[in-house]
Order: C-alpha cells, then sequence, then structure tokens
C-alpha cells in the first residue's frame, strides 16, 4: 500500500518501542510506549500518510487490529523472511529493531502475514488446544507406563489367538486398577492414574467441540470436501482448514506444500546440487496431520472412500478426490518398487497430498472450477 512514513514497531507482552522513519528526508523519530494502542495510533496518525508493521511472534494479531480499528493500518511481517544483516547479530535491542522494521517496510522488503478473522484465529486456537491436549495425553500414558515398569508390572495380557492385547482399553484399566501398592509409591500411583484418566477426558470434551464447531456453516463444505480423500478424516480436515484459512490465499499448489514445510531442502552452488530431506520451514500442524495422513497409502486399497452419511458433497469434488486416492496410491507403489526408504515414500506422498488438498480446498471455496 502506497505511504510515506513507515512506522515500525517492536512489540512485546509489556512494552512497544517505536521508529517512525521518512525515506525521503531520512528523519528517524523514535519513542516507547505501553501496550496501549489507542496511544500509538494516536502517535503514528501524527506523521504524513503512515503506515505501520511489526513482526509476528507470540504476541499474535490483536495489536493490529487494535490499530486498524483506530484509523492506522498496520501489516504484520513473517519474521522468518526478514533479511537481517550478519553484522546485525551482536547488536540488538528494540530500538534498533523498531528502526530495522521501519526501514524494511520503507523498502517493500517484507512479507506480510494475512491477517486471519476472528473466527479463524478462534478455530486455530481450539484445534491447537486439542493438539496440546493430545499431546499432553501421550505424556502422562508414558509416564504412568514408565512407573509401572520401573516396579516390574508390565502389561502381557493375550487374546485367545495369542496376539497381545492392547493398551490402554477397558481390559488394560481394569488391570492397571488391580496393581498394589504401598506407601507413597501407591501416592505416586495415583497421581499418573489420575493425570492420565484426566487427560484422556479433556481430549475427548475437546474432540467433541471441533467436531461441533467443524460442522457449522464456516467450515462444512471445506471439512466434508477434504473428508473425500482417503486418510484424511473430520479432525484432520478440519486442522488443515483452520490454518489454511482459506486456501485461496496460497497462488498455486506448490505454494501450500512449500507453506506446509514440505518441498525438500536444497544446498547447491555453482556446479555442486545438492538436495536433502524435506525443510520443515512451515506450519507443523499442518505438515503432521498430512504425514500421518500419507501413510494410510502404504496399506489402503485405491478404490474411491465411501462418503460418510449425511455428507453433501458436490460430484466434481468427489471425483477429484476419487482421483487423488488412486493417484497417491499409485504414487506410493512407484516409490517402493524403486526402493525407496519408507519415510522417504511417505514424505513425498504428503506433499503430493498436501497440492491435492489445496485444489479440493479451493475447490470447496469456489475459487477453482
Amino acid at each position: 500500500m502506497p505511504h510515506v512514513t513507515s512506522i515500525g514497531l517492536d512489540v512485546h507482552a509489556r512494552s512497544v518501542a517505536a521508529a517512525a522513519f521518512n525515506p525521503f528526508t531520512g528523519e528517524v523519530v523514535r519513542r516507547s510506549f505501553g501496550t496501549d494502542a489507542s496511544e500509538i495510533a494516536e502517535w503514528a496518525l501524527g506523521f504524513e500518510d503512515p503506515r505501520a508493521c511489526y513482526e509476528s511472534g507470540p504476541t499474535g494479531f490483536h495489536m493490529a487490529r487494535e490499530l486498524r480499528a483506530l484509523g492506522l493500518d498496520c501489516a504484520v511481517a513473517a519474521v522468518s523472511k526478514m533479511q537481517r544483516p550478519a553484522a546485525d547479530a551482536r547488536r540488538k535491542n528494540d530500538r534498533r529493531d523498531a528502526e530495522f522494521i521501519a526501514r524494511m517496510l520503507a523498502t517493500h522488503n517484507i512479507v506480510e502475514v494475512p491477517l486471519p478473522d476472528m473466527a479463524v484465529e478462534a478455530a486455530r486456537d481450539l484445534d491447537r488446544a486439542l493438539d496440546d491436549a493430545t499431546r499432553e495425553l501421550r505424556r502422562s500414558r508414558q509416564r504412568l507406563n514408565m512407573f509401572l515398569i520401573r516396579l516390574g508390572h508390565v502389561w502381557d495380557e493375550r487374546n485367545a489367538d495369542g496376539a497381545r492385547k492392547k493398551a490402554w482399553t477397558r481390559a488394560h484399566w481394569r488391570w492397571v486398577s488391580e496393581i498394589r501398592l504401598e506407601g507413597p509409591q501407591r501416592d505416586a500411583l495415583e497421581y499418573y492414574v489420575t493425570a492420565a484418566r484426566c487427560a484422556e477426558s479433556d481430549r475427548r470434551q475437546l474432540e467433541r467441540r471441533v467436531v461441533a464447531l467443524a460442522g457449522t456453516d464456516r467450515w462444512r463444505a471445506t471439512v466434508e470436501a477434504l473428508s473425500c480423500i482417503k486418510g484424511v478424516y473430520t479432525l484432520t480436515a478440519f486442522r488443515l482448514a483452520a490454518e489454511a484459512g482459506s486456501f485461496s490465499r496460497f497462488r498455486s499448489a506448490p505454494a501450500f506444500a512449500s507453506w506446509c514445510g514440505l518441498t525438500p531442502s536444497e544446498h547447491s552452488s555453482g556446479e555442486s546440487e545438492r538436495r536433502g530431506g524435506i525443510t520443515k520451514a512451515g506450519n507443523a500442524l499442518a505438515r503432521t496431520a498430512l504425514i500421518e495422513s500419507a501413510w494410510h497409502y502404504s496399506t489402503c486399497s485405491p478404490r474411491p472412500k465411501a462418503p460418510a452419511p449425511g455428507t453433501d458433497v458436490p460430484p466434481a469434488i468427489r471425483s477429484r478426490a476419487d482421483d487423488c486416492t488412486a493417484r497417491l496410491h499409485r504414487r506410493r507403489e512407484a516409490l517402493a518398487a524403486a526402493g525407496k526408504s519408507a519415510c522417504k515414500a511417505n514424505a513425498a506422498v504428503a506433499r503430493e497430498l498436501a497440492c491435492w488438498v489445496w485444489e479440493i480446498g479451493c475447490r470447496s471455496e469456489g475459487t477453482v472450477l
């Protein structure tokens, strides 16, 4: 957006360092503020045609929203794309950071992060809470399991055919409840069991809320469309849709795969060409969801996925989802026949799955016909 004065903001939880830079006069004006957006906006709007910017980070988007509501155009710059001079590595402070952002904004050397609307940000927060609950459940179960193993209690019950029964089932919890310990170890066991049980309950509650949100008008069409792909179910589809916000904001399928961190890394120079594993430089939740979904194609059939009851997906989208399933199945078989390791083959399938997700997501949004 055309502007005259570039306002760089170094935003922290309790303070904001600001620098106003006019590229025509070279003048730099610095100020320090609290976190009151009205004070920042009043100061910045006193300059000629101002535009503000701050780096993405833990402070989120609330400052940008508040400044925009007060009439000050504010952008959020992708911190991973900021081109910082190597000489500044040992000369870092809030004042220099604010001025650096202002100068990058003046020379149009920032990559803006799309500002999500409140519905998208709320959906992301709920899904990320579910991810945190899943991780906490995994950790609490691991702590309980290791505690019991240290004391010689190992789950080893088997079915009639000799196969070992799965853990964390009713039978497993019944076995845990029958373990008798004395003294401090009994108290420790009660703590670990309670923690695991509470983590299970918390995750179930969040999962139900995510499923309910995925069925609302804002998300239903995209979630149902993505769920037509084998290996992608409601929770995965909602995670991909929420993290993307809008699939049409990506200019192409490879751009979406790159945002997920699924493109190969490269370190080439001159006549030397060296390519490595995936970059992992992107949205970790979306990448993990795609990697986990891609493992499905190591065992599934190429037949189309049966539609879920009550869904209403357009035939064109369902047809493309069926093409995706058949294509990825062939791709996984070809990689296995070529002798690729399971992890490399799965990463390659996940990258192609990301491209299919982008297309089907755009079709559900009406931006690709």
